[in-house]
């Protein structure tokens, strides 16, 4: 049997990684400044080539980028300055600011604990303004390093089992985890904020593609070993975890694939000594595939989403109309995107919160949706301040885009405690809590559909981010107790596991 399919291996993982009110309390962890990881993976033998510090804007307003997909199969290339701008809105330095010792780096898309462990990597054949070959993303210089020279197209259409997608794609970016530098605070869960951390930049990818009019795929079925292997990483240290195409060509012949042969390309260390977790590298072993019909079985796991019944007294969304939307191009509002710390105690309006939800979760091309874009994850909220909307804990109903209220009442501290008792989730308006049946899903799946919910939670946060600024508002992705979340909103959500949270407010920076 297949690893993947030893789920014991999930739910020990899982549930070794819940948190909980003593959990916290009894852990000794404490964060070593002294031996903090470099936020950057340097290749310290390689040239930059570096991009184009200006580049056209789509001017396309971000709550439609964030709402639309572009047709799969909508025959498109992308120039140099699509890649750049796709790279840059996903995981440039957007900010930077000076501080006594160094200099603080910030991203264009959220990151738990800002310490961004994520690396992008770019697979392509011959572009207009770029030789085909393999390319690191350098954040710190906007610059690609090119780790392999030629069109290795075939290599990843093989590992993928010749998903279509990947097929036509004139270009894949591909984006691998590091462990130690999510580990380095989080300590095992950090293969959770793997999902999380992916997904947040994901929603900037995907949004930032669709206002180009590139179609792009979120894509986990993949053999893990020869990916890693085309990236030359060490697998040890750094994972592939999604792949992700752009564009589509009509003619899918590849050349001749280039050998594949071990780099050893020398990088800078990230700190002066890395502390193993065995937790998070043992359950990306467990769901990782090995075969190409082990790949293309994963893909045909496809059924249709379960859906409770909507009833008859639930309430409809009702989202600002299309001429009141704000008209922010996407780029301007990630720019001026960031992780909220301090939410003011003020109410939102209830056509502000419909619009976040109704663009966030119209779901988004990935090869673990059916085609009808089924969701892994539920969404439960509690609501403080939201005009027009009683305060209490809510079911949204997706397809309905309706709300079910399960129990009215204030529950500002309760929000506080759940979110690990944390200011953040009790004075913001609102809280969107990404639940899931890990049971069904891992039963589908197998042990790597526990990476596609975590992945799929981090990108609708990440979305449900773009839009809160796009509305002038604030985000903040946090943690939570696991199974205090769980017995909250039960017995609706008995049976389910909570994945990620994202609080909703008015910043009080604002004021």
């Amino acid at each position: 049997m297949s690893s993947n399919r030893h789920l014991d291996e999930a739910w020990h993982y899982h549930e070794g990684t819940s948190h909980s009110y003593h959990s916290i309390r009894n852990n000794s962890h404490y964060l070593d400044w002294a031996n903090h990881p470099l936020p950057f993976k340097i290749y310290s033998t390689l040239e930059p080539r570096r991009l184009p510090r200006e580049f056209p804007q789509s001017g396309v307003a971000a709550l439609s980028a964030i709402g639309e997909n572009v047709r799969h199969n909508q025959v498109s290339s992308p120039t140099l300055d699509d890649l750049t701008a796709i790279l840059y809105f996903s995981a440039g330095i957007t900010k930077r600011r000076p501080y006594p010792g160094g200099e603080m780096f910030f991203r264009a898309a959220a990151c738990t604990g800002a310490l961004y462990e994520f690396e992008l990597y770019v697979v392509c054949g011959e572009l207009a303004d770029l030789a085909a070959g393999v390319y690191h993303f350098g954040p710190a210089e906007t610059a690609l390093r090119q780790l392999r020279a030629g069109d290795h197209r075939a290599l990843l259409a093989q590992a993928t089992a010749h998903e279509d997608a990947i097929v036509h794609a004139p270009l894949t970016i591909l984006c691998a985890g590091t462990y130690w530098r999510n580990a380095w605070k989080y300590q095992s869960r950090t293969y959770r904020h793997f999902g999380w951390d992916n997904g947040t930049l994901l929603a900037n990818l995907l949004a930032v593609a669709a206002a180009r009019g590139l179609p792009a795929r979120v894509v986990m079925a993949f053999l893990d070993r020869e990916v890693n292997r085309l990236l030359d990483l060490d697998s040890e240290r750094e994972v592939a975890f999604s792949v992700v195409p752009i564009g589509y060509l009509a003619d899918a012949q590849f050349p001749a694939t280039p050998p594949v042969e071990p780099l050893c390309l020398a990088t800078t260390p990230l700190s002066r000594k890395e502390v193993v977790y065995p937790a998070m590298r043992q359950m990306h072993t467990a769901s990782s595939l090995e075969t190409e019909s082990e790949v293309r079985e994963w893909r045909e796991q496809l059924t249709p989403e379960e859906r409770p019944p909507v009833p008859a007294d639930g309430i409809p969304l009702q989202p600002l109309n299309e001429e009141n939307l704000p008209r922010d191009p996407i780029e301007r509002v990630i720019l001026r995107r960031g992780s909220t710390r301090q939410f003011a105690e003020e109410p939102i309006s209830f056509a502000q919160l419909s619009t976040m939800l109704e663009r966030s979760t119209r779901g988004f091309p990935a090869d673990f949706h059916n085609p009808s874009a089924a969701l892994l994850n539920q969404l439960y909220l509690i609501v403080n301040a939201v005009d027009g909307l009683q305060p209490g804990s809510y079911y949204f109903h997706r397809d309905a885009r309706r709300l079910e209220l399960l129990k009215a009442g204030n529950f500002r501290r309760e929000a506080a405690y759940l979110g690990l008792d944390q200011e953040l989730p009790g004075a913001a308006s609102a809280n969107v809590f990404f639940l899931a049946d890990l049971k069904a899903t891992l039963d589908r799946y197998g042990n790597r559909g526990y990476r596609s919910a975590q992945l799929e939670a981090g990108i609708l946060g990440g979305k449900l981010y773009l839009a809160a600024y796009a509305l002038g508002l604030g985000a903040s992705g946090l943690t939570f107790y696991d199974d205090d979340v769980v017995r909250f909103f039960s017995p609706h959500a008995a049976g389910k596991s909570a994945i990620f949270l994202t609080c909703l407010g008015r910043s009080a920076w604002k004021k």
